[in-house]
């Protein structure tokens, strides 16, 4: 049958209230994305250098296997520069370049990583984003937090107008209407580190990085049923 009385009734009065909740935690994995360049004279040297840089530097991140979460290959380029030759175009050098992403769970390697990695020559380091994973206990215990303050703040209406709660008839997340942003994606604070000229004299030292605590929300929507007040 359908509810012909969506806001309640005398007999039946309806409560509708919300709650929030918010958390700051610790991130639990921090990314980094790697852009390889390299330029070379013609296709195939230029790509044989690439591929040779890209191979090593995926073995580096690799050897930090017990840190690692994830580590992808975005995207790849090699592209053709043109210069004019008399009335033609010919082709002055080729440039190469390969985007790599990955994500660490350990942050003291990460420091130790980053530092590797900006030390190449033609590298780019962008990073570090912070963030939770998808399953972190932080996002349970925020939800959690957000439905109780919903049930104290109905109490205290109901406990103002001298009755008691009855029932709960609803309970919704407005997120599943206007979905927020994925957890886990970048967030602010991030750096860009440029590799300098190559035949560093010794390795450099490891960034000591202060993870960026993380703020998870929560709010729900609830509407419960109360015992008729005495007015």
């Amino acid at each position: 049958m359908t509810d012909t009385q969506p806001y309640g009734t005398p007999d039946q009065p309806r409560l509708a209230v919300h709650g929030e909740a918010h958390l700051e935690v610790d991130p639990e994995i921090a990314g980094l994305t790697i852009t390889i360049t390299t330029r070379g004279p013609d296709r195939r040297t230029t790509l044989d250098d690439l591929t040779r840089r890209n191979a090593y530097v995926i073995d580096l991140i690799k050897s930090y296997e017990n840190a690692i979460e994830k580590l992808e290959t975005g995207a790849f380029t090699l592209t053709p520069e043109l210069t004019r030759h008399g009335r033609g175009e010919r082709v002055r050098t080729h440039h190469g370049a390969v985007r790599i992403t990955t994500e660490l769970n350990d942050f003291t390697a990460l420091g130790e990583l980053t530092t590797r990695l900006a030390d190449l020559e033609l590298t780019r380091v962008d990073g570090p984003w912070w963030s939770l994973r998808h399953d972190s206990p932080a996002h349970t215990e925020v939800r959690r937090r957000a439905v109780q303050q919903a049930v104290v703040r109905a109490r205290e209406y109901a406990d103002a107008l001298g009755t008691t709660l009855t029932a709960l008839v609803e309970l919704s997340d407005p997120g599943a209407d206007n979905p927020a942003p994925a957890y886990g994606m970048p967030a602010p604070g991030g750096m860009a580190f440029r590799s300098a000229a190559p035949g560093a004299a010794e390795p450099a030292p490891a960034l000591d990085l202060e993870p960026q605590r993380q703020t998870v929300r929560a709010r729900v929507n609830a509407r419960f049923i109360m015992a008729p007040p005495t007015l």
